[in-house]
């Protein structure tokens, strides 16, 4: 039989970079299954169903809930988002390695289940660079952009409870401490 896998948790402020890290440490270690979460927000741009998310409605995602077909949900700026238990518990137990995005609360969630996984939190450079990227985007009106910066003041607060944090004020060099991070648990399985 298989040793377990690792679960890797990897939050951050919405801005700060994490959907980039995380897309670096997946073509460095193409052998570890990125977690696609569920979200009833609809898709941004080029995203697509299956690819960046599992795109369902409110209803079907509220139906997951009450089934308990969730490790982990929240709700977010005004949408939900989720972790398929069954993907989670079926990839660890054949022995690979979960790579999950996920907030703040829904680590905690994650770390009830699975209290082995090892948890990163990236971290902007600074409240300006974070404002300063969120409006480069282009995707949000003021009034969320200024949820977004409230909520990031509350998650920067529970960054204490993450085993490592990572500054994202270079991108090569946060990424490069992202797979060095990942890359220490993997060799010593």
């Amino acid at each position: 039989m298989n040793n377990p896998g690792h679960l890797f948790i990897v939050s951050a402020p919405s801005g700060a970079g994490k959907t980039t890290l995380c897309k670096a440490l997946s073509e460095h270690c193409p052998d570890m299954q990125f977690s696609i979460s569920y979200t009833s927000r609809p898709p941004r741009g080029e995203e697509k169903n299956g690819d960046d998310y599992y795109f369902v409605t409110k209803e079907e995602f509220i139906q997951g809930i009450e089934r308990g077909e969730w490790a982990e949900w929240a709700e977010v700026h005004e949408n939900f988002y989720a972790t398929s238990a069954e993907f989670l518990d079926r990839t660890l137990a054949s022995g690979r390695d979960i790579l999950l995005d996920i907030d703040v609360q829904g680590t905690r969630q994650m770390l009830r289940r699975y209290p082995d996984s090892i948890t990163v939190f990236v971290m902007p450079p600074s409240f300006d660079v974070l404002r300063a990227r969120l409006e480069s985007r282009g995707t949000d009106d003021r009034d969320i952009v200024e949820k977004r910066m409230t909520n990031a003041e509350k998650e920067i607060a529970e960054r204490h409870f993450y085993r490592h944090v990572i500054i994202n004020d270079r991108l090569p060099r946060a990424a490069a401490e992202l797979i060095s991070i990942v890359k220490k648990y993997r060799d010593n399985a």
